[in-house]
């Protein structure tokens, strides 16, 4: 599904300018959606790849200076974990757009069987970061939502989010 286009700050090139937030339970197919849907036009911001937050803070920071489209891939449960790069953005007149990812517990514990080495978790961090989880919300600063239901067979349907 191709995503909606966004009338926002342009930066190089007449791009729009865009910060996305995942928020989602480990299994729940956030990085493979990142795959699918921004690896060419976004840069990717991961705990799981860049291992510290002092390093999450200066890629994020480099893409804010430099008006470079970039994609927060974590769980982000809460609106706390969210919000300073809501706040981070909005500070630069970045579009921020929330992506919520939603799968049943079953679909996460297979999905996490099936992952090797280091990429799989223990079962009880994702019923954990299930239990932590906050529905992302305009209030927090949000300029688009969407809810994202990855498919067996590999795709994903995800559907806009309205104000209410």
């Amino acid at each position: 599904m191709g995503r909606p286009v966004l009338s926002a700050p342009r930066g190089r090139g007449n791009v729009v300018v865009e910060m996305v937030i995942f928020s989602g339970c480990q299994g729940a197919g956030k990085t493979t959606f990142y795959m699918t849907t921004f690896l060419h036009t976004h840069v990717r911001i991961s705990l799981d790849m860049l291992k510290t937050r002092r390093r999450e803070a200066l890629l994020a920071q480099a893409c804010i200076a430099t008006k470079q489209r970039f994609v927060i891939d974590n769980t982000n449960p809460t609106r706390g974990d969210r919000a300073k790069y809501i706040e981070w953005a909005r500070g630069s007149k970045f579009k921020v757009i929330g992506y919520s990812f939603e799968s049943a517990t079953e679909s996460l514990l297979a999905r996490n069987a099936a992952r090797k080495g280091r990429a799989r978790v223990p079962d009880v961090v994702i019923h954990r970061t299930l239990g932590a989880l906050e529905t992302l919300s305009f209030a927090e600063g949000f300029d688009m939502l969407f809810r994202v239901h990855a498919q067996d067979n590999g795709r994903f349907h995800v559907e806009e989010c309205h104000h209410e």
